[in-house]
This record gives C-alpha cells, structure tokens and sequence, in this order.
C-alpha cells in the first residue's frame, strides 16, 4: 500500500481529489495547527496531540476529527464510519468541491482546537460485563475459601477463560471433569491456556 511521505506527496497521489484536498489544506493553514504525515496520511495537531486529520478514498474524501465524538455537531453533518467499533473518531465526508462551507468547516476547527487544548479526550471504554459464571464453578468457589481467593487472584482474562470453558460443555459430567481438571490449575495460579502462550 502506498504511504506518502509529505502532504504535497499525498495530495498528488489522489488526483480526483486533488482540487477538494488542496481547498481543505488551506482551511486548516488558516488555524494554528501544525501538519504533519502519520500512517501516510496528513494529520493536523496542537501541541503534538491529533486533532484532525485529511484523507481521500474512492468515493468520497473528508476531514477525520480524532475526538470528533465531543464536537457539539449542531448541523447532523458528521458520522461514525465503524458504529459500534469507533468511540472517539467521526467523519465528514464530501463528493464534490462546492459541498465546503468554509466559515462552518472552521466552525469545527477552531471547536475540536480547543477541546484538545482543554485536554477533553473522549473517555475510555467500560470493561466489557461481567462473564457468566457456570453453577459448578460457582458452588466450587463458595465452597472452598483457598479456591475463591485463588480465582480472584486471576486475571479477569483467565477468570474468564475458566468460565467459558467449564460453561461451554453441553453436558453437566462434562462441566464437572472440566472444573475438576481446572482446580489444580486455579489453585496454583496457572491459565487455562498458559502452556500454550509460552510456547
């Protein structure tokens, strides 16, 4: 994949794009931002930190605010282009050159500007809920203290490895020899699949 190596370099290479790239360039030189080129692309920042970035694809080239999650977005006009992956970063993509709106593109601008000079990050994920414990497991761990302390001193990870496979056999002999063969292993602060990661 080809990875430009300055802006001008980038512009170039997309040259469908190349009139509605070189005009958003200018908008943001019109800022206090410094350009620069990550990952092959430009990238505009505030004191090294990523505010937004440009970018051309087939169908459509735009603007790629990082915490374009916080921009109060009056106008509907940005989007998520990974709903459900993409927490912070948003989108807003034009088809043709008359599409920019200069005073509205800086209205954006000069907003995502001084959220990041504010230092306004969009928060981190939550830890994915809690994994279902299987019963077996879980009468194993009420009754036995040694076992309960031993499996809180896991790793969420590996607490939830334990579950999912003494919860996944369909049958319940087949929980019980799973949760019988796990016990050793728990009590002595060992994964499930520990032999295989130090391979």
């Amino acid at each position: 994949m080809y990875k430009a190596t300055s802006v001008d370099d980038y512009i170039n290479a997309h040259q469908d794009w190349r009139a509605l790239l070189t005009k958003l360039r200018k908008i943001i030189h019109s800022t206090e931002m410094a350009e620069t080129i990550k990952w092959g692309a430009p990238v505009y920042t505030i004191s090294g930190k990523n505010v937004v970035a440009i970018g051309a694809f087939k169908s459509y080239a735009g603007l790629w605010f990082y915490n374009g999650a916080l921009l109060k977005d009056e106008n509907n006009i940005l989007i998520n282009a990974q709903e459900g992956k993409t927490k912070a970063l948003r989108q807003w993509r034009f088809s043709e050159l008359s599409e920019l709106d200069e005073p509205l593109i800086l209205k954006y601008l000069i907003e995502a500007i001084e959220l990041q000079k504010a230092g306004k990050t969009v928060p981190k994920a939550k830890p994915k809920k809690e994994f279902e414990m299987p019963l077996e497991l879980a009468i194993a761990l009420k009754n036995s203290e040694q076992l309960a302390q031993q499996f809180q001193k896991l790793t969420p990870y590996k607490q939830e490895e334990f579950a999912d496979h003494i919860g996944s056999a369909k049958r319940e002999v087949t929980r019980i020899s799973r949760l019988e063969k796990s016990i050793p292993l728990i009590n002595d602060g060992i994964g499930l699949n520990d032999k295989y990661r130090n391979c």
